[in-house]
């Protein structure tokens, strides 16, 4: 799935593309100079190999409430099937983004990091484009929690 990020002043939009070819437009949220919500969330999830936190949902069909598409009965069933993993990653997300945006240390500094400079080089309008992996065998390093 390819998701991409535009920034507009000082907030994010993104727009995913799940294959074969289902648009799944994503909300507009503040993000200022620091990462938005849901591109952390991605870097994070990504990171970690999880596959059925936000990102893993949406990529099999999820149709969240703050997403701009109808929710449908699939949607709704990839959240409830989901739902104590979708719960746990964002427990996870939650607890290493904040670490980070405190200066603390984890696991995740380079990739929060990289993805930061890449966030701050865009221009208004510009977009930045991740690729989620949407069998995730074999992707990211499922890494120890301290």
């Amino acid at each position: 799935m390819t998701v991409t990020f535009r920034r507009q002043g000082r907030g994010c939009a993104w727009t995913a593309l799940r294959p074969p070819r289902s648009v799944v437009p994503g909300p507009t949220m503040a993000a200022g100079a620091d990462l938005p919500h849901d591109l952390y969330t991605f870097v994070i999830e990504d990171a970690l190999g999880l596959e059925r936190g936000f990102w893993g949902c949406v990529a099999a069909g999820a149709t969240f409430k703050t997403l701009g598409r109808k929710r449908t009965p699939q949607g709704k069933a990839v959240i409830a099937e989901n739902l104590p993993e979708l719960e746990a990653a964002e427990a996870q997300v939650n607890e290493i983004y904040f670490a980070w945006r405190d200066g603390r240390p984890t696991e995740l500094d380079d990739e929060l990091d990289g993805m930061l400079d890449r966030w701050r080089a865009l221009d208004d309008g510009e977009e930045l484009t991740v690729e989620w992996a949407i069998d995730r065998s074999g992707r990211g390093a499922r890494r120890s929690r301290r």
